[in-house]
């Protein structure tokens, strides 16, 4: 069985447990139950809220602290939790020490794995593949960084199991496998604290297809000029497969004249028309969907005659662009998982007919000129800023292009605010009737959250306890800084 893979890699070596989060504490459960005496030390910065998990574990040892990471060098095998950055020690360590459960998992079962990564819809993605898969009868499974650990299902996997693998690039940096199916969605600037530079965060992504054989498939956008980029320092040895949002000679799925289609055998053959019920708003959704069809196109033994009820079957995730409901003649969208420029400005033009946007958080100085030069296109009247990314923002839309004294003068009108209680009032209170208040954050949600379901399900929750205007409260602009 592929488990004993997994065990044997594991078994009679000095393994170290690096964080302990959701993770890390599934790789514990896992190794306990199947080497339940085998020596184990867990390091983590902060003190282990639960101590007690391991105060009747004479085989385990704890490690906190600062210098937590010290004696990184001394183990034979590093399970390494996605959360731990080793960017300002990652010269100085054995990488081929360096795992993790996602790495000990494919290293078992890449060859039943499809992989999902990019800056932006990977959640959606792979969620959309596993409902496909699923619909078409086919037996599946979802893990990965969408919330669900890997070892968690291996109980559930049998010899004809496809599994659908959400990656993040903290999971890729250090894998020694690659999925039989990845797919790169696209790369935008993300995670910058994380990685030393923004080229060492598109290598982890990357990673996706660099351990693949010929026998594998690595689908790719091919109008991404980050994945392009990579093409030209990186081989890969697996068989590409293109996707776009039109068709280009190097596509073999895409959409056209509303309809997604895929080239077989040098001949274009339409799979199922784009109507108004189609369950995802955006092009990016659309691109993306051209993605989903050709990662199924690549699994062995599939009847796709129901695919076109299998797609239009799917319903989006929570958090991206969700419909959180109309009041006062407004409706409210909660877009939180939009934490890059890139991903505000689909969300945008896919609405449409936003008059007011909320952004800001945390401040991981990613570039937001582009954002800006969009904004200033639309017809967007309300902008509601907060965090230090907000404040970022505010000051560039006075500043930018970013030259010393250069002043942009706006019509727009700015809000800088310090809670999301303050932004609802006031966003119910001047949103134009019949437009949209949109939370598209471009930025990342930890200065205020736990996460960015944490800061969609507060921003829900606010919108939907106000029902009426309190006409009595009176706002006023902020004043522009600059």
């Amino acid at each position: 069985m592929a488990i004993s893979t997994i065990i044997n890699k594991l078994r009679g070596k000095k393994i170290l447990i690096l964080g302990f989060g959701k993770e890390s504490a599934s790789s514990y459960a896992f190794i306990r139950k199947h080497l339940p005496q085998i020596p184990l030390t867990i390091a983590n910065k902060d003190q282990l809220a639960d101590i007690a998990v391991f105060v009747n574990d004479p085989h385990v040892r704890l490690l906190t602290g600062k210098r937590y990471l010290d004696t990184i060098n001394k183990y034979d095998i590093v399970l390494k939790s996605p959360g731990i950055s080793l960017k300002h020690i990652v010269n100085f360590v054995d990488r081929d020490k360096i795992s993790s459960q996602t790495d000990l998992f494919l290293q078992a079962f890449a060859p039943q794995c499809i992989g999902v990564t990019g800056t932006k819809g990977k959640s959606t993605t792979a969620s959309f593949i596993y409902h496909v898969l699923n619909h078409l009868q086919m037996h599946t499974l979802l893990a990965g960084n969408i919330g669900i650990p890997p070892f968690d299902i291996v109980e559930d996997i049998t010899p004809d199991t496809n599994i659908v693998l959400e990656l993040s690039s903290h999971q890729l940096e250090f894998i020694h496998k690659s999925p039989h199916i990845s797919i790169l969605l696209n790369i935008f600037e993300e995670h910058l604290d994380h990685y030393n530079s923004l080229l060492d965060y598109m290598q982890a992504k990357f990673n996706i297809a660099r351990f693949q054989s010929k026998k594998d498939y690595f689908i790719n956008n091919t109008e991404d000029i980050s994945t392009a980029n990579l093409f030209k320092t990186n081989k890969i040895a697996s068989q590409l497969v293109g996707f776009s949002l039109s068709a280009n000679p190097w596509s073999a799925f895409y959409i056209k004249n509303h309809y997604f289609c895929r080239v077989e055998n040098g001949k274009e053959k339409k799979i199922c028309k784009i109507t108004s019920d189609f369950p995802l708003k955006g092009e990016h959704n659309l691109v993306d969907t051209a993605a989903v069809l050709a990662a199924v196109s690549c699994v062995k033994n599939i009847d796709t005659s129901k695919i076109k009820e299998a797609i239009y079957s799917f319903k989006g995730l929570p958090h991206r662009l969700e419909f959180v409901g109309k009041f006062n003649g407004i409706l409210f969208y909660n877009d939180s998982i939009s934490t890059v420029p890139q991903s505000t400005i689909a969300a945008v033009q896919a609405l449409k007919n936003v008059d007011a946007l909320i952004l800001g958080g945390l401040d991981r100085e990613i570039n937001y000129c582009p954002l800006i030069d969009f904004i200033r296109t639309t017809d967007i009247e309300h902008l509601f800023f907060i965090g230090e990314a907000g404040r970022k923002i505010m000051r560039l839309f006075s500043r930018h292009p970013e030259v010393k004294g250069y002043y942009y003068p706006s019509e727009k009108n700015y809000f800088f605010c310090t809670s999301y209680e303050q932004i609802v009032r006031i966003a119910k209170e001047c949103t134009k009737k019949g437009s949209i208040c949109l939370l598209s954050p471009a930025a990342a949600s930890y200065d205020m959250f736990r996460n960015f379901e944490h800061r969609g399900d507060t921003f829900k929750e606010l919108v939907r306890s106000r029902k009426k205007l309190d006409k009595k409260k009176k706002y006023g602009k902020v004043k522009r800084e600059t």
